[in-house]
C-alpha cells in the first residue's frame, strides 16, 4: 500500500511537533488567551519549545499575538490566543416550515445567523433552500460560503447509510432524493453532513449541558414530534438504517396498536405524549392555550401558586385549580414515564434527559413527577435532568459536530508544516 509522505513517521520529531502543536490549540481554544509560561504549564512542554511551537502557528495563520500581562512579577507576558478567522463552519436547522442556519469561527462563536421561510413545495431543491439559508448566515458574517470548511444540517428524520435516502420525514418535502448527501455537498461547494435533529441536541448537551463527561445517556424529545437520541460510550447510537430513537412509532400503553405507520405523528407513543395528545389531556383538565406550552404553563402555575388546602371562596377555587393541575400534570408524567420505562430496561443508561417544547414548558415541576414515576417503574433508577442547553439544541449540537470536523481538520494541517 502507498505510503502517506504527509504523515509523520511514529517517534519521528515531526510527530511530536504535531502533538505539541495540538495540544497547545486545544489549550488556547480551552482558555482563549494565554502566555507562554501558561501554556507550557499546561501542556506540560518546556518553555523554550512552546517559544518554537508559538512561532510556527503564527506563521501557519492559526495563532496570533493579543497583546501583554501586565502587573505581575517578573517580565511582562506577551499573551497569545487562536485566530478565530482561521476557519468557518455552518450549522442548519431543518423543518418543513423554515431553516435556521449559523456561522461560526474556529473558536466556537456565533458570527452570523439566518433565517429562511421554506414553503412546503416538494419540487424545490433541497440543496438550493440550504445554500440559501447557508448564504445568508455567511452574508450576516461578512463572508461567503467558499470561507466555509464544513456544514452540518439537522433534519427531523434520518439518512439511511445503505440507501442514501431520508426517512421518518415524510413531513419534509423535496428531502428525500437519492444520495441526499452527496445532493448537498455537490450543491453548497462545501463538505456536508446529515444528521438527526434530537441526536444533535444529545451532542450540544454532550457539549455544554446536563450530559458532560457522561458516556450512556438517553435524551427524549417531547414537541410536535416524539424523538430520542441514544448514546452509547459517548457515541450517538443511529442503528442499521439510521432509526435509532424514532421511538414515536413504538407502541405505547394505552393506545391503540398502529400497524403499517409510514406517517410522521403517527405511532402509539406519539399518540400519547405528543403535543397534540398532551394539549388534549390538559384541555380535559381545564387548562385551555392556543399551543401546547401555554396550556402547561398554566398548569405549572397553578400547581405552583395555588394552596395546598381547599378553603371557602377564592381560596377554595385556587385549591381547586391546583388539585386538577396535579391530576393533568401526574398524568402527562406517568405517559413520559412509561414511555421511558421500557429504554431504562433495554439500556440502563446512566442519566436521561428531557428536552423539546412540552418538557420545558413543564420545568422542574413536570420533571420532578417524571422522575418520581420512572423509579415507581423500573429497577436501574436514573435521573432525569432537564436539558442545561440555552436556546436552539439543534442549532449548537450541529455547529458543535462540524467544528469538531473543522477543527481536527485544521489542526492536523499543522502536520505538513513540520515536515
Amino acid at each position: 500500500m502507498p505510503s502517506d509522505a504527509s504523515a509523520p513517521t511514529p517517534g519521528t520529531p515531526s510527530l511530536l511537533r504535531a502533538i505539541n502543536d495540538r495540544a497547545a490549540l486545544e489549550a488556547l481554544l480551552a482558555h482563549g488567551t494565554l502566555s507562554r509560561p501558561e501554556l507550557s504549564r499546561l501542556t506540560g512542554i518546556s518553555k523554550p519549545t512552546a517559544s518554537q511551537l508559538l512561532a510556527r502557528l503564527e506563521e501557519t495563520g492559526l495563532v496570533m499575538r493579543d497583546g501583554v500581562r501586565e502587573g505581575t512579577p517578573g517580565r511582562t507576558a506577551e499573551l497569545y490566543r487562536i485566530v478565530p478567522s482561521a476557519a468557518h463552519v455552518a450549522g442548519l436547522d431543518v423543518t418543513p416550515r423554515r431553516i435556521i442556519a449559523a456561522v461560526a469561527d474556529l473558536t466556537g462563536a456565533v458570527v452570523g445567523e439566518h433565517v429562511l421561510a421554506t414553503p412546503g413545495r416538494a419540487n424545490v431543491d433541497p440543496a438550493a433552500r440550504a445554500a440559501a439559508a447557508v448564504d445568508g448566515a455567511a452574508a450576516a458574517a461578512g463572508l461567503t460560503r467558499a470561507r466555509l470548511n464544513r456544514v452540518v444540517v439537522g433534519i427531523p428524520g434520518a439518512v439511511n447509510p445503505a440507501t442514501g435516502r431520508v426517512g421518518y420525514a415524510a413531513h419534509l418535502p423535496g428531502w428525500h432524493v437519492p444520495g441526499i448527501t452527496a445532493h448537498l455537498t455537490a450543491g453548497l461547494g462545501v463538505p456536508v453532513e446529515i444528521e438527526n435533529d434530537v441526536n444533535l441536541g444529545a451532542l450540544a448537551e454532550m457539549a455544554s449541558g446536563q450530559a458532560a463527561d457522561v458516556r450512556d445517556f438517553a435524551l427524549l424529545w417531547v414537541g410536535d414530534g416524539i424523538g430520542m437520541a441514544v448514546v452509547l460510550d459517548g457515541r450517538p447510537h443511529r442503528g442499521a438504517t439510521g432509526g435509532a430513537g424514532e421511538i414515536g412509532y413504538m407502541p405505547a400503553v394505552g393506545a391503540p396498536l398502529v400497524r403499517g405507520a409510514r406517517l410522521a405523528h403517527t405511532g402509539g407513543v406519539q399518540t400519547r405524549i405528543g403535543s397534540g395528545a398532551v394539549l388534549a389531556l390538559l384541555r380535559r383538565h381545564g387548562f385551555h392555550g392556543r399551543d401546547v406550552r401555554t396550556a402547561i404553563t398554566r398548569a405549572t402555575q397553578a400547581l405552583e401558586s395555588a394552596p395546598r388546602t381547599r378553603t371557602s371562596g377564592a381560596q377554595g377555587a385556587a385549591g381547586g385549580r391546583r388539585e386538577a393541575a396535579e391530576a393533568a400534570l401526574g398524568e402527562l408524567a406517568e405517559r413520559l414515564a412509561a414511555t421511558l420505562a421500557n429504554v431504562v430496561g433495554i439500556l440502563d443508561p446512566e442519566l436521561i434527559v428531557l428536552t423539546g417544547e412540552v418538557p420545558r414548558a413543564g420545568g422542574e415541576a413536570l420533571r420532578a413527577l417524571v422522575e418520581q414515576e420512572l423509579h415507581s417503574l423500573t429497577i436501574p433508577r436514573p435521573p432525569v435532568r432537564l436539558s442545561a442547553v440555552a436556546g436552539n439544541v439543534v442549532l449548537a449540537g450541529a455547529l458543535d459536530q462540524a467544528l469538531r470536523g473543522c477543527r481536527e481538520e485544521v489542526f492536523s494541517s499543522t502536520r505538513a508544516a513540520t515536515t
